[in-house]
């Protein structure tokens, strides 16, 4: 099949970063997203390095698209390798990492790499599915069915990476597939800035909602700065059409620290607009450790399932007293208001007697509300018409002394 791709990139530093450690590229066949870790002095310069590293790629492939992830596997290890001298020409980056999540258009196939917690996404008949897997720790116990989904989006540690570019692997393990594709497919390739604050459906809603691709991008990354944006966040798309486009000249564009120019969307072109947005009231979302790569991979897991059944424990525990809370709530709403009805009188009749019952006329299941206070031995007979239907609809008294006094105003015949 033949097939065209269009994309659109955008990138912003967030609302609470002082500078943008992510990268994004969008080119004629390579396009990708790294996310940089390692603080202020070192995050941005790991991106960078590895995008610009990896758009050296963007040529179109003469092989296959199996042939072309192992180019991208190779190239992502010279891309760590460049990290990894970098560190030993400027100690004071130690520890500096990236994350990367790229692909390669071959025909109507993509050649795909992923290291890290960046995404790759897929829009196909209107339903969002995220490609990738998370290289955390958190995933891990997602796997392993420790927490639920639900639990890793909140989770504290989410992003404590397991797999990372940078000084910390001479030899990383890279993620390659070769995933198919048609026309009308959306692929979203995305940092956690993004996917770590906005739900997967507003996602879903904004790409089904496109009326462009920039547009669409402008949209998600404008949903996370409505969620406070604490992290940078990148997004690049790529739509499959059925009509290729001529390549006349290349077309790479660089947006975040990798940017070699200002960018539309870019997060130093973007003040006016940021102040704007910071006016606005947006969602506090919840605060996360700094990204990080941690090496002691069986040790740290085994700290985390360790971390993560006290907190369960403690959320059971918290979870049972609640229980307890609300039962005793129940039980002492039900036990006042049962209290209550035995406060009550009313006069009625048995069917053959005139009896002043406690409580009140309605039960609760098979337990009555009402019991028999005095039986007056006063035939019901013995009473007119209307006094007998009074009776048997019950007429009701504030104390005992007041239904005593209803059955002194009956009027019996010879008193």
């Amino acid at each position: 099949m033949t097939v065209g791709y269009q994309s659109a990139v955008g990138s912003h530093v967030g609302m609470v970063r002082a500078n943008n450690q992510d990268s994004g590229y969008a080119g004629d066949y390579l396009f990708l997203v790294a996310d940089g870790m390692g603080g202020h002095a070192g995050g941005d310069v790991a991106s960078a390095i590895a995008t610009k590293a990896m758009a050296e790629l963007d040529e179109k492939p003469e092989c296959s698209a199996e042939a072309t992830t192992n180019t991208l596997r190779s190239a992502v290890l010279e891309a760590n390798s460049k990290l990894r001298s970098t560190v030993r020409e400027r100690p004071e980056l130690a520890g500096m990492g990236t994350t990367f999540t790229g692909f390669m258009t071959v025909g109507d196939q993509l050649a795909l790499a992923h290291i890290g917690d960046s995404r790759l996404y897929l829009l196909r008949d209107n339903e969002l599915r995220q490609i990738t897997k998370d290289h955390t720790f958190v995933q891990r116990l997602v796997d392993s069915g420790k927490i639920t989904e639900e639990e890793a989006k909140t989770h504290p540690r989410r992003s404590v990476l397991m797999r990372v570019l940078g000084d910390v692997d001479s030899s990383p393990q890279v993620d390659t597939e070769v995933i198919s594709t048609r026309p009308g497919d959306v692929w979203l390739l995305c940092s956690d800035g993004l996917c770590g604050y906005v739900d997967d459906p507003d996602i879903e809603k904004i790409l089904r909602r496109r009326s462009s691709l920039q547009g669409a991008v402008d949209s998600l990354i404008d949903k996370s700065l409505a969620h406070g944006a604490p992290d940078n966040v990148t997004v690049v798309l790529v739509e499959t059409t059925d009509e290729p486009q001529e390549i006349t000249e290349p077309n790479p564009r660089f947006v975040g620290s990798a940017a070699t120019s200002p960018a539309p969307r870019d997060g130093s072109v973007s003040t006016a607009r940021t102040r704007i947005l910071r006016r606005r009231p947006v969602r506090r979302p919840p605060q996360i450790e700094e990204s990080h790569f941690e090496a002691r991979v069986d040790e740290y897991l085994a700290e985390l399932i360790a971390e993560t059944r006290r907190r369960n424990r403690r959320r059971r525990i918290l979870w049972a007293f609640g229980v307890v809370a609300i039962l005793a709530s129940i039980a002492g709403a039900l036990f006042l208001g049962y209290e209550w009805t035995q406060s009550r009188y009313y006069v009625g009749t048995d069917g053959d007697t005139v009896i002043i019952y406690r409580g009140v006329q309605q039960s609760i299941g098979s337990f009555s509300l009402s019991s028999v206070a005095e039986d007056t031995e006063i035939p019901l007979s013995e009473l007119d018409g209307l006094e007998q239907r009074q009776l048997k609809r019950t007429l009701a008294a504030g104390s005992l002394e007041e239904a005593r006094d209803i059955v002194l105003r009956l009027g019996v015949p010879g008193e």
